[in-house]
């Protein structure tokens, strides 16, 4: 775990009172100094066993005022640690002989980080002179965006619960697969023949386990760092995107609902304690957990101190103790959570629902820049896409491509709806097509204007339904030439005069070759119009992929160039796919003028 039990000398002279301090004064004096004398050394006896240092017991009762000690905890410890509180009142714990007083209040660990931070979205008090997160991710956070004394780590972990799998009985029972990160989502283009889980988490910017598991998949293919990790990076986070949930409600009711359906198989990301209690709750449809093979991450519950009052400092290192005692750590059991060296109590954890006495090996905490650069690109894609696909149907589009026995147009517009099939149905997307004189003097001409893919349709029933048949239904002119240039540019004014800030505006153009309209503007002239209109803060990303030999992919370059975007070239339909979320990717580069956290 990395984490101890620490035994701290500056605990204080803390001392609790007793009834029979009171009675033991009328006794007569030349009994009172015995009694006394074994009352004390009972009274260091004891205070050793539970703090490592001396806590004295109150002779004379609590005086002054209370110190009252706020404990901030995640919301599924919460009560184990109210109960915990209650017992510690009870006994009178004092300090310089002021009673401490202990109350616990649950409140998400991501709103207590964001809220010391002003790094993210919060609500609620999150002030606490002690804090208990569900992971020292969210320490770190801190630490690393508001320097290191706002918040002080004890080096204590009260409680443990590793990252499972979480799948439905029925299911789980005939899969023999072994659990594994890397084959957990898929990470490459979909094909029509696949079919697989559908992955739920919490948002990993509100949730811990979700920000691990990120990091963790992330980590499976290799983090994410050259052009093809990039790519499998972005279809392991257009995945997860599709399954994310705001709360871990949520994401127990999606997956109740889909357990008792017919549909994709769900596996849940959440800890341990968090299945059982979805088992508690959903005994309908009941999940079993499964144990990646090459470890988990597990949520560490630190014991973090937000003070610096000396006073209120020790008073929290007598309540850490506590925690740290067997009969706190015991209910903790109860409560479906591990000790702090991985002992679980059977009946919280039921082997036959998959859970494991063994805890598993537990893999290192994301560093702080892989939180950064992860939660940027989490967000990035989060944003949305708004999409203007333009489709060339020149004359050149009817050539045959060398070992498909396809044509251009039928390997671009199959192409297309095999790309697009990676957006989900919140993508705003219109569609194109050019060639040279569509719609009298323009190049281009519009088949279907920019809307959700989930709207209500035109023709069909929904507006993703429209936008495949119209890909379907596409023809070439035989006699047309390629206007490139001019539907660039007129495609990029679109695209600007109709920027949405709430989603990343981009272009995609499939073409089949060079612009050979000698009655358009010259790529000089596009590439000083595109300098001169563009807006550093609404950025139009371009991305071309061209089909066919002969192509001169120097132009579309510059073109992606100057708008931040990419070029492609391609004879292999297969590539399509890849070449899309090689495309998507580009975001990752260019997060800071898309609106990235």
């Amino acid at each position: 775990m990395g984490r101890h039990r620490g035994n701290h000398a500056d605990d204080g002279d803390a001392d609790r009172r007793g009834a029979e301090g009171r009675s033991r004064r009328r006794r007569r004096r030349r009994r009172g100094g015995a009694v006394a004398a074994l009352s004390s050394a009972a009274a260091i006896i004891l205070a050793v066993g539970l703090t490592g240092t001396y806590i004295f017991l109150n002779q004379s009762g609590c005086g002054g005022k209370d110190i009252a000690l706020d404990v901030a905890v995640s919301p599924e410890l919460t009560t184990a640690v109210q109960g915990v509180a209650q017992q510690f009142n009870e006994q009178d714990y004092a300090v310089d002989g002021q009673c401490v007083r202990v109350s616990a209040r649950g409140i998400e660990s991501a709103d207590v980080a964001y809220g010391i931070t002003g790094g993210g979205p919060t609500m609620g008090d999150t002030d606490s002179q002690v804090w208990i997160p569900d992971s020292s991710l969210w320490v770190n956070f801190v630490q690393e965006n508001s320097g290191e004394g706002v918040v002080s780590d004890t080096g204590t972990s009260v409680a443990a619960s590793p990252l499972v799998l979480a799948q439905p009985e029925k299911v789980a029972e005939k899969d023999d697969d072994e659990a594994s990160w890397d084959t957990l989502v898929p990470t490459a283009a979909p094909t029509e023949e696949e079919s697989g889980s559908d992955v739920r988490l919490v948002d990993p910017v509100r949730s811990s386990a979700g920000l691990a598991t990120l990091a963790l998949i992330s980590d499976a293919i290799g983090g994410g760092e050259d052009e093809e990790g990039q790519a499998q990076l972005v279809a392991a986070i257009q995945a997860l995107q599709e399954g994310a949930t705001p709360t871990e409600e949520a994401a127990f009711e999606a997956f109740s609902e889909q357990s008792a359906g017919d549909g994709a198989a769900p596996v849940l990301v959440l800890s341990e304690q968090a299945a059982a209690r979805y088992n508690r709750d959903h005994a309908d449809t009941p999940a079993r957990v499964r144990y990646p093979d090459t470890g988990s991450y597990t949520l560490d519950y630190p014991y973090v101190t937000r003070t610096d009052d000396p006073l209120t400092t020790r008073a929290a290192q007598v309540f850490r103790s506590a925690l740290e005692e067997d009969a706190a750590q015991k209910r903790f059991q109860r409560e479906g959570f591990r000790t702090q060296d991985g002992a679980i109590d059977g009946e919280a954890l039921p082997e036959e629902q998959g859970f494991q006495a063994d805890i598993p090996e537990n893999l290192p905490t994301p560093n702080n820049e892989s939180v950064e650069r992860l939660t940027k690109a989490w967000n990035q894609f989060k944003l949305g896409t708004r999409l203007l696909t333009i489709v060339d149907v020149s004359g050149s589009m009817l050539e045959e491509v060398p070992g498909t026995g396809m044509s251009r147009m039928q390997v671009t517009t199959a192409a297309a709806e095999q790309g697009l099939s990676l957006f989900n149905d919140s993508t705003e997307l219109g569609l194109w097509e050019f060639s040279t004189g569509l719609d009298g003097d323009l190049d281009h001409r519009e088949l279907l204007p920019i809307q959700e893919l989930a709207g209500e349709g035109a023709d069909s029933a929904t507006h993703q339904q429209d936008v495949a048949a119209r890909l379907g239904g596409m023809e070439p002119v035989p006699d047309g030439n390629t206007g490139l240039y001019d539907t660039y540019l007129a495609a990029y004014r679109e695209m600007a005069s109709s920027y949405k800030s709430d989603k990343v505006n981009a272009i995609l153009m499939l073409t089949d070759g060079n612009n050979d309209d000698p009655d358009g503007i010259d790529l000089d002239q596009l590439a000083s119009t595109i300098e001169e209109e563009s807006n550093p803060h609404h950025p139009i990303p371009v991305f071309t992929i061209a089909f066919g030999p002969g192509i001169d992919l120097e132009p579309m370059e510059q073109v992606a160039e100057l708008t931040g975007g990419e070029a492609y070239k391609t004879e292999n339909p297969a590539e399509i796919g890849d070449i899309f979320l090689q495309a998507f990717s580009q975001r990752l580069e260019n997060q800071e003028g898309q609106g990235g956290a």
